[in-house]
């Protein structure tokens, strides 16, 4: 595979999660790159519709919302393969003849879109207790018009690509559970794009990890207030 050049960029934008913002699901998240801010809601298992039934599996069902006007071919094409990639995620079999609904609400797009709803979603589906096989991540990687790779790249820079790529990675053996692309690129481009992505995947799950530790961490200190008040209204 090909080696990064120096010269790319492979530098993720600032992360941030915060989960359970929505009391009305059985999971959310509000997850950013950079500019880009997704808030995603989970709900399930769920009883499904009998003509989306399946006798051995949950049916997942994903749903994307613009933040202005109504979804398109473009925004249709989008759940699919977030669809695709969070089925891969989930244990389906664990709750079958049952829906688990993805529902994912635009905040705002500066590029990197399908990886930020991707990421979002699977911090959802760790906040709703989902039962998964393993955590995903997402990167987009853009070539520009000199040549250079640039990760997690702007709205401004996906303008001037010549190629945008989007690759998830499963968290056990870091392979590859989606690869998707547009626009024209080499073989060796390609391998250079999967090989930094990669990388940055990997800052992705050590945020997954630091966020669910801290969210975890304030459970556990608010359990011990409460536990320390009883003991002193039993005294």
């Amino acid at each position: 595979m090909a080696a990064a050049s120096s010269q790319n960029s492979v530098n993720l934008r600032s992360l941030s999660c915060e989960l359970g913002l929505l009391n009305k699901t059985d999971g959310s998240a509000l997850f950013s790159h950079g500019n880009t801010s997704m808030m995603v809601g989970v709900y399930g298992p769920a009883e499904v519709r009998l003509n989306k039934e399946i006798v051995d599996k949950a049916t997942v069902e994903v749903v994307f919302r613009p933040k202005t006007g109504i979804p398109g071919c473009a925004e249709k094409a989008m759940e699919r393969l977030i669809r695709n990639t969070c089925d891969s995620t989930i244990l389906t079999t664990m709750h079958p003849r049952s829906a688990m609904t993805i529902v994912l609400q635009e905040v705002c797009n500066d590029g990197s879109l399908v990886s930020c709803c991707i990421n979002g979603a699977c911090m959802a589906m760790l906040n709703a207790g989902f039962p998964m096989k393993y955590l995903v991540a997402a990167i987009t990687a853009a070539i520009l018009s000199d040549g250079t790779i640039c990760t997690d790249p702007t709205a401004k820079q996906e303008e001037e690509a010549t190629a945008i790529l989007t690759f998830s990675f499963e968290s056990v053996n870091k392979e590859v559970v989606l690869s998707s692309s547009k626009g024209m690129f080499t073989v060796e481009q390609y391998e250079t794009c999967l090989l930094v992505s990669c990388d940055c995947a990997q800052k992705i799950f050590n945020f997954y990890k630091t966020s669910i530790t801290r969210v975890l961490s304030k459970d556990v200190k608010f359990m011990d207030l409460n536990i320390a008040k009883k003991s002193k209204e039993v005294e």
